[in-house]
């Protein structure tokens, strides 16, 4: 039994196929799963579109800190058009972001960090 090229390309392109979907699965997991949930306070600083081939929304929130400390920033990722558009509308007023944290994301063309917020509400001064 003799080895041709034929069959090579064949097991190849089979390892290929199957690399491939074991990365889609693995993906699909991880976005769906969430390791930690909760939510933040502070003030919106930032919310912008970033990247060259995948667009996400980015995000910064400076959190309430208490007087005399440093003041901490939250980033954040959105991956909802209609959540950040509702953000975009809180800018500069304080604010409580929902999120969901999504640990081992193999790539950062679904949002350059791990925390995704899900929801934001208006919080009275």
């Amino acid at each position: 039994m003799a080895i041709t090229a034929g069959k090579v390309l064949g097991s190849f392109v089979g390892f290929l196929v199957v690399v491939a979907l074991l990365f889609a699965g693995y993906t699909a997991v991880v976005l769906k799963w969430s390791y930690s949930a909760g939510e933040r306070a502070g003030f919106m600083q930032k919310l912008s579109t970033k990247g060259f081939v995948c667009k996400t929304w980015e995000g910064e929130l400076q959190l309430v800190a208490l007087p005399g400390s440093m003041p901490e920033k939250f980033l954040f990722s959105v991956r909802d058009d209609a959540v950040a558009a509702r953000i975009n509308a809180t800018m500069g007023k304080r604010v409580a972001l929902t999120y969901e944290q999504h640990i081992g994301i193999p790539t950062s063309c679904f949002g350059e960090t791990e925390y995704f917020v899900t929801d934001v509400k208006e919080v009275p001064n």
